[in-house]
C-alpha cells in the first residue's frame, strides 16, 4: 500500500473542489452562499445534506454525516483510503509521489503511462468512427447489436492493421516510446494491437489501465482476444471490469454478478444490470472476489458461458465466493451461448427471470459432477459424494460447512452419517491473514488500536461522542504502537486547536512514511455506522484492559525479581491489590482524567 508524500498530498489538498467532487452523485442545489442536496447516507425528503461555498467538508443536519472529499468516496462508493486519494489526483490532476527510498529503481510516472493510454483511446475511437477499416469494424459491431451510443458510452475503438499513423499520433503529443512500452501499447517499436476493436480497461476509479482487444476478421492473427501484457498499471489478477461503472450500485446491492467475457460486462451495464463485473475470461482469482467482498457483497451471481470452459469457470469461481463466506447463485446459460446473446435474442426482461431462476452453488456442483459419472454405481455415487464434500470442508466458515453438507447429504440421497457431519470434522475457528504474512507477524496490539483510530477518523466528526469517551479515558501511554500514538495525539491536538481534522490532513501532518502506510491500514476496513458508540466503547474498554493488565505484570515482575527492598515489596502489593480491586470501566462523562 503506497505511502505518498507530503509535499503530494498537501498539493492535492490545495486542489480538491468538493462541489466538483459531490457533483456526478448528488443533486446539489445552490441556497445563498452555499449548496444543499438529499442526504446519501438517510432517507429524507427535504435536503439537509449542505456545503458551504469554499469549504472542504460536507455535513448532513438530519444524520450527522461529515467529512471531506475523501470521506465521502470512502462511505459512499466504498474506497479504501488510498483509492480514494488516487481518485481525487486524476481528476484534479495531481502527481502522487511515493514515499520511497533512493535505491528504488523509478520508471515513468503513472500518471504519464494513464496519459498515454487515454490517447490511445481517443486514437482508437477516432480511427473506428472516421476511418475505411473503421467502417468495416462498425458493420461488425452493429451485428452484433451494439450502436454508436453504445460505443461512444464505453469508448470502443479500432486499433488499424497498420501502425504507422498510431505512432505518428503519439509523437504528436509527445509521448515517448519508452512509456508507449512501459503502458504496454507497443513491443519492440511496433504497435501491441493490430487489426482489432479494443476495449478499454479501467481501474476502480475510471482511469484506463489497458486495453482488451477483440479480431472482428476470420483472417486476424491471434486469439478471439487478447489484452495489454502485464504493466505497472495492469495487474491481470487484481482487475475486475467493468467495476468503474458497476461500483456504485454494487456498494448499495451488495451483490453482483460475475461474467466472462468484457462485452459481456458492457451488454448488462448497459440494458440496466449495473452490478455486473468480468474477470479477465476465465482466470478469476482471490484478489478479484476481496475487491468484491471490499465493496461488501453479500451474494453473487455466475453467469458464465454455456460451454464446458465457462462451467469448469463456476466451479472454482464459486468455489472462491463460498470459501469467503459469500452465497454463490449460478445462472443456467444454454450450450454456446453468454450472456450477451441472452439480451440480444431474448432481452432484459428474459435475463431478470434467468437471474430469478439462477440454483444455489452447491446444486449446481451435484448438477456438473453427476454429468459425467454413472450414479446408478456405488462408486459414481461415492466419488461424487467425496468430490463435493472435499470442496466443502475446504471453505473457512464452520456453520457454512455444517449445513452445506447436511444438504450435500440430502441432495444426494446419502445418510448424514456417513458423511461424518460432526465438530470434530470441522475447523473450529478461522483466522484468516495474507499467505505472505507469518503467525508472527500479526500484532494483536496493532489490531487493537487500528480498530480504535478507525472509529475516531471516520465517524469522530459526525459522532462527537467518540472524541468525549476516547478523551476520558484514554491517554497516549494506553497505546504500544508508536505510529497509533502518534495518530492519537495529532488527532487530539488538532481537536483542541479546533483544526482541520480530515483524513488528508491527518495523512499531510505525519512526517515519516511509516505512519502514512500505518493510517492507510487504518483507513483499510469500514466500520458499522449503526453501532458506532457501542462498538467504539468496547474497543476502548479492551484497550484499558489490556493496560490495567499490562500494569499488573510489571509490579509482578518488580517483586519478583528480587532487587526490591522489604519495604518496597510492601508497597508494590499494596499497589498490586488496588490495581485488582480497580477493573477498569470505560467512563461515559466527558472529564479528562489526565
Amino acid at each position: 500500500m503506497p505511502g505518498f508524500s507530503r509535499e503530494s498530498l498537501e498539493v492535492l489538498r490545495s486542489r480538491i473542489d468538493l462541489i466538483e467532487v459531490l457533483s456526478p452523485y448528488l443533486k446539489l442545489q445552490k441556497a445563498g452562499a452555499a449548496y444543499k442536496a438529499l442526504c446519501p447516507f438517510h432517507e429524507e425528503r427535504t435536503p439537509s445534506f449542505v456545503i458551504q461555498k469554499g469549504d472542504s467538508h460536507y455535513h448532513c443536519f438530519g444524520c450527522g454525516a461529515h467529512g471531506d472529499a475523501i470521506q465521502f468516496l470512502m462511505t459512499h462508493l466504498r474506497m479504501s483510503f488510498v483509492e480514494a486519494v488516487e481518485n481525487l489526483a486524476e481528476r484534479f490532476q495531481v502527481e502522487l509521489e511515493e514515499a520511497q527510498g533512493p535505491e528504488q529503481p523509478k520508471g515513468p510516472p503513472k500518471a504519464a503511462l494513464k496519459e498515454a493510454l487515454q490517447r490511445a483511446c481517443e486514437f482508437y475511437t477516432f480511427c473506428l468512427l472516421h476511418t475505411a477499416e473503421g467502417h468495416a469494424a462498425l458493420d461488425y459491431l452493429y451485428s452484433r447489436g451494439i450502436d454508436l451510443t453504445f460505443i461512444r458510452q464505453f469508448e470502443l475503438g479500432l486499433a488499424l492493421k497498420e501502425d504507422a499513423l498510431f505512432l505518428k499520433a503519439m509523437r504528436e503529443w509527445k509521448i515517448s516510446p519508452e512509456i508507449l512500452e512501459q503502458a504496454g501499447l507497443i513491443s519492440k517499436g511496433r504497435t501491441f494491437f493490430s487489426d482489432r476493436i479494443t476495449i478499454p480497461i479501467r481501474d476502480t476509479v475510471g482511469a484506463i489501465i489497458g486495453f482488451s482487444a477483440r479480431k472482428y476478421k476470420m483472417e486476424t492473427f491471434g486469439g478471439k482476444y487478447i489484452n495489454t501484457p502485464e504493466t505497472v498499471l495492469f495487474k491481470k489478477s487484481k482487475v475486475l471490469f467493468g467495476l468503474s461503472f458497476s461500483r456504485k450500485m454494487i456498494a448499495k446491492e451488495r451483490r453482483a454478478i460475475v461474467v466472462e467475457g468484457q462485452i459481456d460486462a458492457l451488454r448488462l451495464i448497459y440494458s440496466g444490470f449495473a452490478w455486473t463485473v468480468a474477470g479477465q475470461g476465465t482466470a478469476f482469482g482471490e484478489e478479484q472476489a476481496k475487491e468484491l467482498i471490499h465493496l461488501g457483497v453479500r451474494q453473487v451471481y455466475l453467469a458464465l458461458d454455456g460451454d464446458a470452459a465457462g462451467q469448469e469457470a463456476a466451479v472454482k469461481i464459486g468455489h472462491i465466493f463460498q470459501k469467503e463466506g459469500i452465497d454463490t447463485l449460478v445462472i443456467l446459460l444454454p450450450e454456446k451461448c453468454d450472456p450477451d446473446q441472452v439480451l440480444q435474442e431474448r432481452g432484459a426482461e428474459e435475463w431478470q427471470k434467468m437471474l430469478d431462476s439462477s440454483i444455489d452453488y452447491l446444486t449446481f456442483l451435484v448438477q456438473h459432477f453427476s454429468k459425467s459419472l454413472n450414479l446408478q454405481s456405488p462408486a459414481g455415487k461415492n466419488e461424487l459424494v467425496q468430490t463435493i464434500a472435499k470442496r466443502i470442508r475446504e471453505w473457512d466458515h464452520p456453520l457454512m460447512i455444517h449445513e452445506s453438507l447436511r444438504k450435500l447429504a440430502r441432495l444426494t440421497h446419502t445418510p448424514e452419517s456417513i458423511l461424518a457431519i460432526q465438530e470434530d470434522h470441522v475447523k473450529p475457528l478461522y483466522i484468516k491473514r495474507a499467505a505472505s504474512v507469518t503467525f508472527a507477524e500479526i500484532d494483536p496490539d496493532r489490531i487493537l488500536e487500528a480498530d480504535l483510530l478507525r472509529w475516531l477518523f471516520l465517524m469522530g466528526d459526525s459522532c462527537p461522542d467518540l472524541a468525549k469517551i476516547a478523551r476520558a479515558n484514554l491517554l497516549p501511554e494506553h497505546f504500544r504502537v508508536m505510529a497509533a500514538r502518534i495518530l492519537f495525539e495529532k488527532y487530539f491536538a488538532a481537536l483542541e486547536a479546533n483544526l482541520p481534522r480530515d483524513l488528508l490532513s491527518l495523512a499531510i501532518d505525519l512526517e515519516q512514511a511509516e505512519q502514512r502506510l500505518f493510517l492507510a491500514e487504518v483507513l483499510q476496513k469500514r466500520v458499522n455506522r449503526e453501532r458506532a458508540v457501542e462498538c467504539f466503547i468496547e474497543t476502548v474498554q479492551k484497550l484499558l484492559e489490556r493496560h490495567w493488565m499490562h500494569q499488573r505484570e510489571e509490579i509482578k515482575l518488580k517483586i519478583y525479581s528480587g532487587t526490591c527492598s522489604e519495604a518496597e515489596v510492601l508497597e508494590l502489593a499494596r499497589q498490586f491489590d488496588e490495581l485488582k480491586r480497580a477493573r477498569p470501566q470505560v467512563i461515559l462523562e466527558a472529564n479528562h482524567h489526565g
